[in-house]
């Protein structure tokens, strides 16, 4: 008997396009299942695919592998009585678009896609799920309306491989098909696993028809200057029966076949939503409904538990903890301390999971090295790289708020032996020229031919924003850290233990108000002390200074540096990078690699800045919150656009702001749901 599904009332429908000439923009929609490992399932609204990212199951595995696309796309065509036959999906994007001659509606029911398609009277259902914790998909189809039974085709179309590799990549040696008692087998040959395919069907037919599928093309790979043609292999097809009400499904997956096969389409649907609500009963009461709940689900897909870090998994079970970390941004970014440690407040204290935040501090604490974090684990490695300045002090920062909103020592009288040894490493001075300027107690950082701030694109050895020297950011970060670690020894340990440090912390903040006024703009410079001098780039990094829980501008400044970052800075959309004018200045961030990173941070805008303006804005502004709401419109409404449900990465820097990068980003979920649910 089929279980009972809970109900989800939160559902998103995007307006499809009322014209043949238009639904193209269909393509510039996608959408994003995940699995609580790092690996996913996404495409367009449209079906094609037009990134090498793109694919029904995109598995997270082991170390070294990293995530790999298993099963690229699908063929689907569905058969009537009547001899019509209409092509649903395809594969790569193409100019004929089949799918949007027949697709009647798009929606996000609690987050997860769903598709109808009306085909000569007859209405189909498609949905794609991923059982939490599991490398599997379920792909499954049900007839709402119409004939009393039609024919469903669905042809997989393969071509596995890293999800980084290029579309061009050679194909696999060969493939190796084999039936077993339930399910087909496909083999791709070492390293990769075996993929195993069950239909779940009251009829069902394979013919096998070995062939490649060649010239796919994939359009956003020739936009951002990749190559753009691939092929594909194809097994062959399964021809599945669909009764009026009835269902078929799809499954692929890398998990052991006893895992892989022993949940029906139903049970997946009912469990996934049942993980839904609970997810949604967990978060306060603001976060229930309307935008804010849907921001709480979209802040689901970032949360996992790494499955590629094996030994890490073993360790910290054995210490009785669970081993988290958050994922930066869908499809190509890993892990990366730096937005970790700024979304985590959103992601999780926001969304009532205390108990994996806590985890991932923990985590990341396991590996600080020199007194820093990692500032990222690369795809497919336990090893992190430490190239960053501020990961490390936006790591106190995160742990303040986990303190502050859960009240929960215990995890601070662990780590406090570390975060003093932190300071002490940047006291004496660490990797990548990272150290105090004993001459005024200022945060220093730079290294040749490394990006260490947040700032940090690179390419071809060409680092766009060095920002080498005393940057403002850093060094606002820098005080925090310092008073914060004051007042946790203070209360811990007592004063004698809390005075060497607020004393590091008074000489910041004198000789920060000192160094960084710029009187002749009427703002902060950017850098200080750099090897060209003093830099007056108007940026936003400026608000930091404002925005954290301890200010290190003296107030008088707060009213001008935020004019001046509304003037120049402020969108709809978040914060540019870099005020127009500025001889860097880019406004549009398109192109191929080189083009996209010198405009990266030199106008582009980013959304999670939108979190630091807004507490900016309320501590010069504290009663106007009824106004401070109004900056968050703009993001609110983007859930439409470009990743369907979350939100992207960055966005063109004048209209009409086009979203761009990754289509969905931590911080930039993080950041709107904190500050939405701070103001509700």
């Amino acid at each position: 008997m089929a279980t009972a599904a809970p109900e989800l009332p939160i559902r998103r429908q995007p307006r499809l396009p009322g014209s043949a000439e238009d639904a193209a923009r269909l393509l510039s929609r996608e959408w994003l299942v995940t699995n609580g490992l790092g690996g996913y399932a996404s495409g367009t609204v449209a079906g094609e695919a037009t990134r090498r990212y793109h694919g029904l199951l995109v598995a997270a595995l082991p170390n070294p592998l990293g995530r790999a696309v298993m099963l690229g796309h699908l063929s689907e065509r569905l058969l009537l009585p009547d001899g019509t036959v209409a092509q649903l999906n395809g594969g790569a994007s193409d100019t004929e678009l089949p799918a949007t001659r027949w697709l009647s509606e798009f929606r996000l029911e609690g987050g997860l896609p769903v598709w109808q398609y009306a085909v000569r009277g007859a209405l189909l259902e498609r949905r794609v799920l991923m059982p939490h914790r599991q490398n599997t998909v379920h792909v499954i189809w049900r007839l709402l309306g119409g004939p009393t039974e039609a024919r469903l085709e669905v042809r997989p179309l393969l071509h596995v491989r890293s999800y980084e590799a290029p579309v061009s990549s050679a194909p696999r040696d060969g493939y190796r098909l084999t039936l077993e008692p339930d399910h087909y087998v496909i083999e791709a040959g070492e390293p990769f696993p075996p993929l195993r395919l069950l239909i779940r069907a009251d009829a069902a037919a394979f013919t096998a028809e070995e062939r490649p599928e060649p010239e796919l093309r994939f359009a956003e790979e020739a936009a951002r200057g990749y190559p753009e043609t691939g092929s594909a292999w194809s097994p062959g097809g399964f021809t599945l029966g669909l009764a009026l009400g009835g269902s078929a499904a799809l499954v692929a997956s890398t998990e052991p076949a006893d895992v892989a096969t022993i949940l029906m389409p139903e049970e997946v649907i009912a469990g996934e939503r049942e993980r839904r609500v609970r997810l949604l009963a967990a978060a306060p009461p603001e976060a229930r409904q309307g935008v804010a709940a849907e921001l709480v689900l979209a802040a689901d897909q970032f949360v996992i538990a790494p499955a590629g870090r094996t030994a890490d998994a073993v360790r910290a079970r054995a210490l009785g903890d669970e081993i988290r970390t958050i994922i930066a941004g869908y499809h190509w970014f890993t892990d990366w301390g730096r937005d970790t440690m700024i979304a985590l407040e959103g992601l999780t204290i926001t969304t009532g999971r205390q108990r994996e935040a806590g985890s991932i501090l923990r985590t990341f604490a396991h590996y600080v090295r020199d007194g820093l974090i990692p500032n990222m684990f690369p795809d497919g490695s336990d090893e992190g790289l430490y190239h960053t300045a501020d990961a490390t002090l936006w790591f106190f920062h995160a742990l303040d708020r986990y303190v502050t909103l859960t009240g929960n020592r215990a995890l601070l009288v662990q780590l406090l032996p570390t975060l003093a040894a932190i300071v002490d490493c940047h006291r004496r001075g660490t990797r990548f020229g990272i150290g105090v300027d004993l001459g005024d107690g200022l945060l220093r950082q730079g290294a040749e031919g490394y990006q260490l701030t947040w700032m940090d694109a690179k390419v071809d050895g060409w680092v766009v924003t060095p920002r080498r020297g005393k940057a403002v950011e850093i060094n606002a970060l820098w005080y925090n850290a310092l008073c914060l670690l004051a007042g946790w020894l203070h209360e811990e340990e007592g004063a004698p233990s809390a005075a060497p440090i607020e004393r590091m912390a008074e000489r910041v903040r004198r000789a920060f108000n000192a160094r960084f006024w710029c009187g002749d703009c009427g703002y902060l410079y950017d850098v200080v002390d750099g090897p060209a001098g003093d830099d007056a780039s108007c940026r936003p990094n400026q608000l930091f200074a404002i925005s954290l829980p301890h200010p290190v501008l003296e107030e008088p400044r707060w009213q001008p540096v935020l004019d001046a970052v509304e003037r120049a800075l402020l969108t709809p959309f978040g914060l540019r990078s870099l005020a127009p004018g500025s001889p860097d200045y880019r406004s549009r961030y398109y192109g191929d690699l080189r083009a996209r990173d010198a405009a990266y941070h030199q106008g582009t805008v980013w959304a999670w800045l939108i979190g630091p303006w807004v507490d900016a804005w309320l501590k010069v502004y504290p009663a106007r919150r009824t106004e401070a709401r109004r900056f968050l419109e703009g993001l609110a409404a983007h859930l439409d656009d470009f990743g369907v449900g979350t939100v992207a990465e960055i966005f063109d820097a004048e209209p009409p702001y086009t979203p761009r990068g990754c289509i969905a980003q931590a911080w930039s979920v993080g950041e709107l749901l904190r500050c939405w649910v701070r103001l509700s």
